[in-house]
């Protein structure tokens, strides 16, 4: 055997050598698990049913209207508060009005369900657009909800019972004849504390 090939062997052999020293420097025992997590938020879906509660024409002081609808969770989550904000416009037919009509518009919030007979809480149209929205939920959804702790929960309804007066003051209300307001109450659900899971 020539020197080069000696050399070349050797060369080969030295390789072959460190590759296997080095390799089994990391060889060892092994194993893997994993773990894995998955979050799904819920969700708050409130809704009336009608979306319209009421549509009145040819009203006159001492008429009362009284309306149903109801008040729908269709998320997957308790709501754990109610607040209502109130927004009326009123179109002045003759023009002129030294009041507003919605001073003269009482609401009557009437207990949830058949219990119409009591009236939990009234206030008329004006003063109820400028009440915070707690006074509104402590006053109202807490009593109206009663049965569930003042909370809608989660898949259910409740029919909530409310009428309206056309409060007669006894004095000359002539300048509301022709008037109309058109009334918007927006409801909004707050979820409740968050829990331990």
């Amino acid at each position: 055997m020539s020197l080069k090939k000696k050399l070349g062997m050797g060369v080969a052999s030295a390789a072959l050598g460190l590759a296997l020293i080095g390799g089994g420097t990391y060889a060892y025992f092994s194993d893997t698990a994993e773990a894995t997590g998955n979050f799904a938020a819920g969700t708050l879906q409130l809704s009336t049913n009608p979306t319209e509660i009421i549509n009145v024409t040819n009203i006159k002081p001492g008429d009362t209207m009284l309306r149903s609808f109801d008040l729908n969770n269709d998320g997957s989550l308790d709501i754990a508060k109610i607040l209502l904000k109130t927004s009326y416009t009123v179109t002045d037919a003759k023009g002129g009005n030294t009041e507003d009509f919605g001073k003269h518009i009482r609401v009557n919030f009437l207990y949830n369900g058949d219990k119409v007979d009591d009236v939990i809480w009234n206030t008329t149209l004006d003063k109820l657009q400028s009440l915070s929205p707690d006074v509104i939920a402590g006053n109202i959804f807490s009593p109206w909800l009663g049965e569930r702790g003042g909370k809608l929960a989660a898949g259910t309804h409740d029919k909530l019972w409310v009428q309206f007066e056309f409060v007669d003051n006894k004095e000359d209300q002539n300048q509301f004849q022709g008037d109309s307001l058109q009334l918007k109450w927006t409801f909004e659900g707050k979820q409740g504390a968050g829990v331990a899971k």
